[in-house]
């Protein structure tokens, strides 16, 4: 069972930066937190699937360090969580895999508190890293925020994803040629699972 879950107040009300929740319960604020992860696999798990968990441990392989989850209360294109919603989707992780709480809804600004981080990140959420909607239309801002995830030496571990009939990898994507070396790919024959949050709702 998780330790003492107050600090999740003070993310809220943003007095602290992020919350580290370890596999055995432990919660640690950014406060005290001393060991800050190397990798994690940010989504809004709802809910946390197998497709997950297999990546993380692919993506564990590949990098050689562990791989954190990353719960953004806020996210682009998504509502902000209640703290029930929060705790829910918290305990999910209970005995499974660590996790980190943040108030980050972007990866430049994900980046900012973990510098030196891998993201492991699907398809779909890699293409919208790289595309100017997000960054209300502007590309001259998009490749700023580019610049400021590589600039704190973070980058992007890209997993395949289907999208309609085709399977998408990192080599459908048309990455900015200034920040190529940021993203790499998982291999298909090393992780590929055509399941999905939304799916799993609709069943």
């Amino acid at each position: 069972m998780y330790g003492d879950l107050d600090c999740i107040d003070d993310l809220f009300n943003e007095i602290i930066d992020y919350v580290v929740i370890n596999i055995d319960g432990e919660v640690v604020s950014s406060k005290n937190s001393v060991n800050k992860p190397k990798a994690f696999l940010s989504g809004y798990f709802n809910p946390l699937h197998s497709g997950h968990q297999i990546l993380a441990s692919v993506a564990e392989h590949e990098l050689n360090f562990q791989v954190y989850f990353e719960l953004a209360i806020s996210s682009i294109g998504k509502s902000v969580l209640t703290h029930d919603e929060l705790t829910k989707r918290i305990m999910q992780f209970n005995g499974v895999a660590p996790l980190v709480l943040t108030n980050a809804d972007m990866f430049y600004k994900k980046a900012i508190l973990f510098n030196g981080v891998t993201f492991v990140v699907g398809w779909d959420t890699a293409v919208r890293i790289i595309d100017p909607v997000y960054y209300s239309g502007d590309i001259v801002e998009m490749h700023s925020k580019l610049r400021s995830i590589m600039d704190a030496n973070c980058r992007f571990l890209v997993a395949g994803r289907l999208h309609g009939d085709h399977f998408y990898t990192l080599d459908n994507m048309n990455v900015p040629k200034e920040f190529e070396d940021m993203f790499i790919s998982v291999p298909e024959d090393k992780f590929r699972i055509d399941l999905s949050s939304t799916d799993l709702r609709k069943n």
